[in-house]
């Protein structure tokens, strides 16, 4: 099923079960505390190198949150600008997996960008199931797309467990989807003041994780940054 086939419909009344998803999160290990800084211990003062690849890091995951939500806007109204935000959203995928080639090498970040890409379009699928109200085809939708996350987490606690261990890594996903989930609930049921604070968790969080994952890379390859 394409991205843009799944987002055709134009707007959603997203049934209650998926609050249930939301609140229980039964299908992803462990939680992100609020308010955590797991980015805390890093240097104060970065080398000229250290601060660029900081930035980039940060603008690489809030391109992944911006876009999702321009998606999100986008199919709740329907707009025509859809299929090229589609295809803007999925460019950060091969972006982001991009970025970690200097450092593990080509097949991690092809690896990363495939895991990312399911990543978005299970949030889809999971959407879709919503709309057809099909009990069993939600539940399914929403095992997988908690299951690519935890996937997407051990990947990278895989290639840097010293920095990202894996319980830290698989709750900052899990984060992760249940914020966006509940930003998506909220703007296609109409509840737009709700939705607004959501983005603002989702984009609080996101920095978070970029700057775990940079933090990490710098300290697993100091050499590259001096």
């Amino acid at each position: 099923m394409s991205l843009t086939y799944a987002l055709r419909a134009r707007r959603v009344a997203i049934p209650a079960v998926l609050v249930t998803v939301l609140a229980s999160g039964a299908l992803a290990l462990g939680t992100h505390p609020a308010g955590a800084h797991v980015h805390a211990t890093q240097s104060p003062a970065l080398t000229a190198r250290q601060l660029t690849f900081h930035d980039t890091m940060r603008k690489l995951w809030e391109d992944h949150i911006t876009w999702t939500r321009l998606a999100i806007v986008s199919f709740a109204g329907g707009l025509p600008d859809l299929q090229a935000t589609e295809a803007r959203l999925l460019a950060n995928q091969v972006d982001i997996g991009n970025a970690i080639k200097p450092y593990y090498g080509r097949a991690a970040g092809n690896r990363l960008t495939a895991l990312l890409k399911e990543h978005i379009l299970g949030a889809v699928a999971l959407l879709q199931a919503a709309k057809s109200g099909d009990q069993s085809q939600i539940a399914k939708a929403s095992s997988a797309w908690y299951a690519n996350a935890n996937q997407i987490a051990d990947f990278l606690s895989a290639a840097n467990p010293r920095s990202w261990p894996r319980k830290t890594m698989r709750a900052m996903m899990k984060t992760h989807l249940d914020q966006t989930l509940a930003e998506a609930q909220h703007r296609l049921q109409g509840n737009f003041a709700a939705d607004i604070r959501d983005y603002e968790a989702v984009h609080r969080h996101i920095l978070e994780m970029a700057d775990t994952l940079s933090s990490g890379i710098m300290r697993q390859f100091p050499q590259r940054f001096r």
